[in-house]
């Protein structure tokens, strides 16, 4: 899941940002038509890539908490769900081949552009297809992702709970508490305490993490989306805003993808321990080095 998410991020990072630096600087469009059409589809399969396997994320971390007897399916779960994530990102960034083409100035012929002008028969389905994008891209993995981490807290939370509950119980009426025994009101297995300390840290660290994802998407992608329904349903109005306001709720919305490797790559990853041994690696590498120098001085080479 981390590796495909690495990818969509990378995607954004590498190929969407120089894209929009490069369209910045040149004002114009100077690549002509088909790369206009391949490089707005692949923008737009980089970000929905990037929201479709943030779900993924959430969904397996669902089933992971919530279904853990299910965790034999988890490996082929995971593929599936990967591969309907790229097969819906590819299906969502299509249309954007189709929907921008390069044409010319009316009153200045030289000057190309890569634009919508054109394809829609209307301002209604230019709204309609505008629309469908936002909520594919914002809207749907965001109550996705809300709503499995609020329910894998809520799980965490009631095991908590029933675990403090028992030890309790077992203190109270027995002194053997190191192992597991049945109680005899809910049939329920009794936890040890490091157990429950367990689950205790592991609540503590889910709640860290859910507040900490949907805080990122919502921080980053929010006020662009705003910006682009105002657009939307009040051109003229939006149009009035500075352009170096809408750039920066647009870098907003693509530093998500610059945010994801520090929000999920901290809870994945120890920093701690990695960095420590990469600095092992390092110094026994110069260690090494320097005996394989000082060998070949002794013996005269």
């Amino acid at each position: 899941m981390i590796t495909h998410l690495a990818v969509a991020d990378l995607l954004v990072t590498f190929l969407m940002i120089p894209l929009e630096v490069g369209w910045r600087l040149t004002v114009q469009w100077l690549a002509g038509n088909l790369a206009c059409k391949v490089f707005l589809f692949l923008r737009a399969f980089g970000l929905y890539l990037s929201s479709n396997v943030l779900v993924c994320v959430s969904l397996d971390r669902y089933f992971a908490i919530l279904h853990p007897l299910k965790l034999n399916d988890a490996r082929r779960r995971g593929k599936i769900m990967l591969i309907i994530a790229w097969i819906c990102s590819l299906i969502y960034a299509v249309p954007q081949s189709f929907v921008f083409h390069v044409s010319s100035h009316p009153e200045y012929p030289k000057f190309h552009q890569c634009v919508t002008f054109g394809f829609f028969m209307n301002q209604a389905e230019e709204i309609a297809y505008n629309l469908f994008c936002v909520v594919a891209m914002y809207f749907v993995p965001l109550l996705v992702i809300c709503c499995t981490y609020t329910k894998i807290l809520c799980e965490i939370s009631t095991k908590s709970r029933e675990s403090r509950e028992d030890t309790g119980r077992s203190e109270g009426g027995r002194t053997k508490t190191k192992r597991c025994t049945n109680s005899a009101a809910g049939g329920r297995l009794t936890l040890r305490r490091s157990d429950t300390s367990t689950i205790e840290r592991a609540r503590g660290k889910t709640l860290r993490m859910t507040i900490t994802i949907v805080s990122v998407f919502i921080l980053c992608w929010t006020p662009y989306v705003a910006m682009t329904l105002w657009y939307m349903f009040d051109r003229e109005s939006a149009m009035r805003v500075d352009t170096w306001l809408q750039d920066a709720l647009f870098i907003m919305a693509v530093g998500n993808s610059c945010a994801n490797p520090l929000v999920y790559g901290s809870y994945v990853v120890n920093f701690r321990h990695e960095c420590s041994r990469c600095l092992c690696l390092c110094s026994n590498t110069s260690e090494a080095n320097l005996d394989v120098r000082l060998t070949c001085r002794s013996r005269g080479k």
